[in-house]
């Protein structure tokens, strides 16, 4: 389904607030750089649409316990 090419590419994006602020977050919390973050963050979102379309569901469990569907929009 995907063509995967093992060289780098270079893309500008401008961020939204809100987008760069969850950055900065996730980039602190792993203590892993921008460049990683965002790749990271994107071969999530690749997989996690390709499991949707498959029918998965995306479902997360809170730290009580309790599950949470959640949806992408």
């Amino acid at each position: 389904m995907y063509d995967y090419c093992m060289t780098a590419e270079r893309v500008t994006v401008n961020l939204i607030d809100k987008a760069s602020t969850a950055l900065n977050d996730a980039c602190v919390l792993t203590g892993d750089n921008k460049t990683d973050t965002i790749n990271r963050a994107l071969q999530l979102y690749a997989w996690v649409q390709l499991e949707l379309r498959k029918g998965g569901e995306l479902i997360l469990r809170s730290t009580d316990g309790e599950l949470e569907r959640i949806h992408l929009l």
